[in-house]
């Protein structure tokens, strides 16, 4: 069995798919690893630190050469894996939505393409979900980068010269990027409040200190998506909300947003009069922006003003944190793989119930259910 590693070619793309920790434990099932030259790099990974490892590390084509299984952050160009094994598996982020046409390569290339994002958010794959990874990351990177923008502190002071105020942070959408978003303006000192459509989320909202937004009283409500995901709400509630959340903005210094809906474009959460209310010199991160953003006027990687409040959000927002975003990505194909390694075959066997959610292609053919709505 032997695993291969690229170098991302995506550009800005920094994080790699193994580390020399991973590598070790694939060795340790019995499997040969290449790495290609220079594909820790962005992550700090030397490629020496592979070497020590037990990795074979090769330039270009020869990383893939007779690959039974591809690592990868986002999927490589199919053309990029010419000389794998017929049928080998690749397994990366493929944003399956989005890259029709790259799964519908993969599926003519005879690959068998495994989409990670589609891990199911079940208890036992929990350790290889990479969404809650790198939205844990995003939400904290979310917090750093709008402190650094926030022409002001965060923690209230008390000096002898007077007293700074603590910033005020509000955070829309409490999944694992917005409940790491509270957590880390709380460690900085901000006053932190956050509302969700999911009305699961008030308690988790509170157990972090952060004060509830919520519409009360108001039928209709039908964010409790499968999976933990949000879906969309009623009309009644969705006007409801706008006004609840417009005269909570006009209040705060810091807003993030995080809302994301699979398989459809962000919602949007704030609009432009939104913007205008709040105060100048204040700061929006939206961490939607590579999904066409919840916040209008968004751009990616671009620091964008309006109505005196700077607009900012990264298209690659792990992608900022490479190092600890690449040791946590990596374990999470590790944990994926070796929970279906049969020691006998010397490979992984996938079950029914994660193997037919993750796999987008095989035989030939795509064969994602999800693909096929």
């Amino acid at each position: 069995m032997r695993i291969a590693v690229l170098k991302e070619s995506a550009a800005g793309e920094h994080r790699v798919a193994a580390t020399p920790e991973t590598v070790k434990k694939f060795i340790a099932l019995g499997a040969s690893v290449a790495i290609e030259e220079g594909a820790g790099t962005g992550a700090s990974i030397p490629d020496e630190s592979y070497r020590e490892a037990g990795a074979e590390v090769v330039t270009g084509p020869q990383a893939v050469a007779g690959a039974d299984i591809v690592l990868g952050v986002q999927a490589p160009d199919p053309l990029a894996l010419a000389g794998a094994q017929p049928g080998a598996w690749i397994a990366a982020m493929f944003d399956p939505f989005a890259a029709r046409e790259r799964v519908d390569a993969y599926a003519a290339a005879g690959f068998e393409a495994l989409a990670m994002e589609f891990m199911p958010r079940i208890t036992r794959a929990q350790s290889m979900d990479v969404l809650s990874s790198q939205s844990n990351l995003a939400g904290y990177k979310a917090v750093i980068a709008s402190a650094d923008t926030y022409g002001r502190a965060f923690p209230m002071m008390m000096t002898a010269a007077g007293t700074v105020q603590a910033a005020r942070v509000f955070v829309m959408g409490v999944g694992v990027a917005g409940l790491q978003a509270i957590a880390t303006a709380k460690r900085l000192g901000a006053q932190v409040s956050a509302t969700d459509v999911r009305s699961a989320t008030k308690e988790q909202i509170q157990s972090l200190g952060a004060k509830p937004i919520f519409v009360e009283n108001v039928a209709g409500i039908e964010g409790e998506g499968s999976g933990g995901y949000a879906t969309e709400m009623s009309e009644e509630y969705q006007a409801a909300q706008a006004e609840l959340v417009s005269s909570h903005i006009a209040k705060q210094d810091i807003v993030i947003t995080t809302a994301l809906i699979p398989g459809r474009a962000a919602p949007r959460l704030v609009s432009d009069a939104q913007i205008a209310s709040m105060k100048p010199g204040s700061v929006i991160f939206d961490l939607a922006v590579a999904q066409g953003g919840n916040v209008e006027g968004s751009v990616a990687d671009q620091v964008t003003q309006k109505h005196g409040v700077k607009i900012i959000g990264y298209a690659n927002t792990a992608g900022h944190l490479a190092a600890d975003a690449s040791a946590l990505y990596s374990r999470n194909l590790y944990n994926f793989l070796s929970a279906f390694w049969d020691a006998e075959q010397g490979k992984p066997v996938l079950d029914e119930e994660i193997g037919d959610a993750v796999r987008l292609t095989q035989g030939g053919q795509v064969v994602s259910a999800r693909l096929m709505k």
